[in-house]
């Protein structure tokens, strides 16, 4: 049912909020919470951060002058009710489909999101660079204004953050940071940051100006006076905590409570008056907010499918076979059950990539270590070090963060760290930002790396045990998102052959070579093919470094034309057999070889289906793509 939303009626834009009353801001931010909540129980999608920054969201864009002001999201997760303030209100129910409204801010989508994002920590960073364009003559057609940077709590676990921070406090330019701190990112926030920031509101100090600052915004201006040494005095008295950020270059002010507008548009009132260098606002949001589902889950309703709006119950689809998260998870735990050298190490992920079952059963060998990638692998690469046997387990998209260290702390000291890479492939929902394109690629060119690719739900428990007993180096196996095939799974995992694929099924004139779990839609073009009167051979690669060289060159000579199906970039398996094949001089014979991989572009969000289908990598595709090679016409009957 769509929320009754008079107010919010009238609002299309944000400067048709200029003439509203404070009063009248407050019933906008209620009316657009409900509106938030309605559409997104109907796309699914990340709900519990934009609730909790309904209130700000109307505030900034009260007092702001936006598009020409530059409002600047850190991750975008929370951008729903901007997108809503923001001229995209009659699309808000097409979020994270085919053709819709993205879930992060996007530029090419509007010109109020004037910077993209869907990784956390780049904020600050953003927001500098448009301060400095705007001092240096930049030109943009919305123009350059104040830039303002909203940065949640859990994304100040990154380095990236603070050296933006240090060097915008070094350059003095005027720059608005909104420190969002609901003491909730994705997971329970992790490490000394958070218990900085948790001090600073448990502080006696803190609590007497929190009580005070509803009546006494009056103070709130003193900060800001240049050269005033009291103010200083006070700023500290009032916030002993904030003398970090202010070591950092920034005047400090806070914590304020974001969801009372009677604290809120005051202080960014004050702040965009008078503000001449850097400012840090730090603002206390609850997530979930406003939506009592959301605030009681455990994760606080960070991410949903489609639910019912009255008791919040999620609609998901139901399925028989597990999901290829909970399959890595389990494997894991039982490994780990007979090999006490087995631990984990998560980047703000533990839910996400199934090792909260992990540190639930080993909590003093499972290791969160926020969103702070770079870290967490190299620290993995001392446990290995150290005689452990650590499983680094990222998303693809997310190990891209921590590249460098993978390169210099990993490979080239040869540690045997076991990447477990999550969401590989094309993801779904979440869109480009979100897709594991490029690991095979950045990981296979890596002298002495192994790089596995699990077909089903079954080849990823042989995996988890391979990678268990792999001492020699660094290790990989990557596996997507959502359910398996349901295939029938054995009790343990089995220690695989390095380098060794495997025959599924033998024919003549092509052979079809898989790597990961496109093997499914493979053999679903193999069976379309005979019904045509080819019978291809089907083959699982299982590795893409070392490469199965006898299995590949043996395809090679047995066939007229090879065929290599991945869900990668070019750069990664079929480069790696293509180099295999010129280098025995195996194109000399009149191989016909194709490699089909995710095409040159950024596919936008859409179901995983459609978006292997936009890159021409179904089973459908895949028949067409045999077809070609051979020569046979696609209406009609094929050549005998």
């Amino acid at each position: 049912m769509t929320p009754k939303t008079p107010l919010l009626d009238t609002v299309q834009r944000p400067a048709d909020m200029k003439h509203l009353s404070d009063r009248q801001l407050t019933q906008l931010a209620n009316e657009l919470r409900s509106e938030t909540i309605s559409a997104v129980s109907v796309t699914g999608g990340h709900l519990g951060a934009g609730l909790g920054v309904v209130e700000l969201t109307v505030a900034l864009h009260a007092v702001f002058d936006t598009p020409r002001d530059k409002i600047i999201w850190d991750v975008g997760h929370q951008c729903y009710p901007h997108k809503i303030l923001t001229e995209r209100r009659d699309r808000i129910r097409t979020l994270r489909m085919k053709g819709g409204l993205s879930g992060f801010t996007k530029r090419s989508e509007s010109p109020y999101d004037p910077f993209g994002a869907a990784h956390s920590s780049t904020s600050i960073s953003a927001a500098l660079g448009f301060a400095v364009a705007r001092d240096l003559g930049g030109v943009v057609p919305e123009g350059l204004g104040d830039a303002i940077a909203v940065i949640g709590d859990g994304s100040m676990s990154a380095g990236m953050a603070y050296e933006a921070m240090n060097n915008a406090g070094h350059l003095k330019k005027r720059l608005v940071v909104i420190l969002n701190d609901n003491e909730m990112s994705i997971a329970p926030p992790t490490g000394a940051m958070s218990a900085y920031l948790s001090r600073l509101y448990a502080e006696e100090p803190f609590q007497d100006f929190k009580a005070a600052a509803k009546g006494a915004v009056s103070l709130l201006p003193e900060p800001f006076r240049e050269g005033a040494k009291r103010a200083k005095d006070i700023l500290k008295g009032m916030a002993v905590g904030g003398t970090l950020f202010e070591q950092l270059g920034f005047s400090y002010i806070g914590p304020i409570d974001g969801h009372d507008m009677d604290q809120l548009l005051p202080v960014l009132r004050t702040v965009k008056a008078r503000a001449t260098g850097p400012i840090l606002i730090h603002v206390l949001t609850k997530k979930g907010k406003g939506y009592a589902p959301a605030e009681t889950a455990r994760d606080k309703g960070h991410a949903t499918a489609k639910f019912n709006v009255v008791t919040g119950e999620q609609k998901k689809a139901p399925s028989n076979a597990p999901s290829y998260t909970r399959v890595f998870a389990e494997t894991l735990l039982q490994e780990a059950a007979a090999d006490d050298k087995i631990c984990a190490v998560t980047a703000a992920m533990p839910d996400g990539t199934g090792l909260n079952l992990f540190a639930e059963r080993y909590p003093s060998r499972c290791f969160d270590v926020g969103i702070a990638e770079q870290h967490g692998v190299t620290f993995s690469a001392a446990l290995a070090a150290g005689g452990m046997k650590p499983f680094c387990t990222m998303y693809s998209t997310f190990l891209q963060r921590g590249y460098d260290q993978v390169v210099h702390d990993v490979a080239i000291q040869r540690l045997p760290v076991r990447f477990a890479i999550d969401r590989a492939g094309l993801v779904g929902a979440d869109g480009a930002t979100h897709a594991g394109a490029f690991d095979v690629a950045y990981l296979a060119n890596l002298p002495g790396f192994v790089v596995m690719a699990a077909a089903d739900e079954a080849e990823l428990k042989h995996m988890v045990a391979t990678a268990v007993a792999y001492d020699a180096g660094p290790i990989a196996f990557r596996f997507p998102r959502g359910e398996g095939n349901g295939v029938e799974m054995p009790e343990r995992g089995e220690v695989l052959e390095i380098g060794k694929g495997r025959i599924i099924s033998q024919g003549a004139r092509v052979a079809l070579l898989s790597f990961g779990t496109r093997l499914a839609e493979v053999e679903k073009a193999a069976e379309a093919l005979r019904a045509r009167g080819i019978t291809p051979t089907v083959a699982d690669a299982r590795f893409a470094k070392p490469l199965d060289r006898d299995m590949i060159l043996q395809l090679a000579e047995d066939h007229e034309a090879l065929i290599t199906i991945e869900e990668g970039a070019v750069g990664g398996f079929g480069s790696h057999v293509a180099q295999l094949l010129a280098e025995e001089g195996v194109f000399d014979t009149g191989l016909k070889y194709r490699s089909m991989v995710l095409p040159d572009i950024f596919i936008d969000q859409a179901s995983p289906a459609d978006m292997y289908a936009v890159a021409g990598m179904n089973a459908a595709e895949i028949e067409s793509k045999v077809l070609n090679v051979l020569g046979v016409a696609q209406i009609g009957e094929a050549r005998a």
